[in-house]
């Protein structure tokens, strides 16, 4: 960004960035960037925030409702990228706050999945999708889209956005389908102690290759993709 961007105080350091949104990287802080859009209006809003005494989703609601332009009647969508996924407490919140004021639209994208393989955790983020919350795992548009709006990169950095593994994404994927479409976990997540080393594997019933999209499985080399010959 250049000096005279407006927005250059509020955005994050790119170590910052890599450090939080790493999909492999299992930190425990969380960052939350984010996106408002009031009415008709095409400004948009930008800035982030981060855990504090409480979840960075919680400090975003109470932020939000405590700004003396806030307006319930008018029209107002938001977009949030996580760099994990809310937990059950957050996705609980996030469902009161959207039921207190319909006319706030939520889109979460969000770079991992935070203790998937907790019952409530994933029903409750069920819960959330269910309501009309859009979640997604955060993908190479997602991030470039962030590091160009929400970083305070070199001039010469507008395009070295980082580019993980197109697999690891896929997994947190292939997970956040199970716990939309309510099936067991698949996805597990270990470290190894001698590195720290984090290790993903995959374990898969019948369940998941009937009821998960076809080219989602594609996507992660768990099933070939049909050739059909002429």
């Amino acid at each position: 960004p250049s000096m005279g961007d407006a927005t250059l105080r509020r955005r994050i350091k790119s170590w910052e960035f890599e450090a939080f949104f790493n999909p492999q990287e299992l930190r425990k802080e969380t960052c939350l960037l984010y996106e408002i859009k009031w009415g008709a209006s095409h400004n948009i809003w930008r800035s982030s925030n981060q855990n504090t005494t409480q979840h960075a989703e919680i400090n975003f609601m109470e932020k939000f409702t405590s700004e003396r332009n806030f307006k319930p009647s008018v029209k107002c969508s938001i977009t949030w990228f996580l760099s994990w996924s809310p937990c059950w407490r957050c996705s609980k919140a996030i469902r009161e706050f959207l039921n207190q004021y319909p006319n706030v639209t939520l889109v979460i994208f969000v770079s991992r999945l935070y203790w998937h393989m907790e019952q409530q955790h994933r029903q409750e983020l069920k819960e959330l999708v269910c309501s009309g919350v859009t979640i997604q795992i955060m993908n190479y548009s997602e991030y470039r889209h962030c590091w160009r709006n929400f970083v305070d990169y070199l001039p010469e950095e507008e395009d070295h956005w980082p580019k993980y593994p197109t697999l690891w994404i896929m997994l947190y994927v292939l997970e956040l389908h199970c716990i939309i479409l309510g099936l067991p976990p698949c996805l597990k997540i270990s470290v190894r102690h001698s590195d720290q080393l984090v290790l993903f594997s995959l374990d898969l019933q019948d369940c998941h290759y009937q009821k998960i999209p076809y080219h989602v499985l594609v996507a992660t080399g768990i099933i070939r993709p049909f050739v059909t010959w002429r």
